[in-house]
């Protein structure tokens, strides 16, 4: 079984924050491949599905950011997941905006979400990273990450969404997903 997290914060004020990228990733994945309706449990909005031939659990803690962990720690409990088998979707700061990055494990980079799901289950968990940009002052990244992502990032977020949603059987049956996310955005940027 693997699960499928995106990070984010309930209520409909976030919706479209830079920080609810995970979520809007997780929304696409369930939208585009007609898998909802979501159901509530473990403090969490939760689909499980078989894709591809694949247990899969999509995951959207409503703890808020900050409290991520809780909720999937208990989700990893339940199910006995093994770390490795668990794909956060999150933002990252540090990347660019529009650029996908993926990871094995490695340190939180300061993202709060982050912090508390390593304080809850270790590190050794996959991630696909979304760059959202830096705003160039620290003393705003608070705000930056907590307004919306203007129209025109808007639509450069949505065609990651497209890529990650469209190429979602390699993402989840390749062990690699540092080398698989590579693959398919450079691909992607040849285009």
């Amino acid at each position: 079984m693997l699960a499928l997290v995106g990070l984010g914060n309930p209520k409909e004020k976030h919706n479209n924050n830079r920080h609810n990228v995970g979520f809007m990733a997780i929304d696409h994945i369930v939208e585009n491949h007609e898998l909802g309706p979501f159901k509530t449990k473990f403090q969490s909005k939760i689909i499980i599905k078989t894709l591809y031939d694949i247990p899969v659990i999509l995951f959207k803690p409503q703890t808020f950011m900050n409290l991520s962990g809780q909720s999937l720690n208990d989700l990893i409990n339940f199910y006995k997941l093994n770390t490795e088998n668990i794909i956060i979707f999150h933002d990252d700061l540090d990347l660019k905006f529009g650029t996908i990055k993926a990871k094995i494990g490695g340190g939180n980079g300061g993202h709060n979400g982050l912090k508390n799901i390593d304080s809850h289950i270790g590190n050794n968990y996959k991630r696909i990273r979304i760059g959202i940009g830096h705003p160039g002052d620290k003393n705003i990244v608070n705000k930056y990450v907590l307004s919306d992502f203007t129209k025109q990032e808007n639509n450069i977020i949505t065609k990651i969404l497209n890529l990650i949603s469209k190429n979602l059987e390699t993402i989840i049956k390749n062990k690699n997903i540092s080398h698989t996310m590579s693959e398919i955005f450079k691909i992607e940027k040849e285009k």
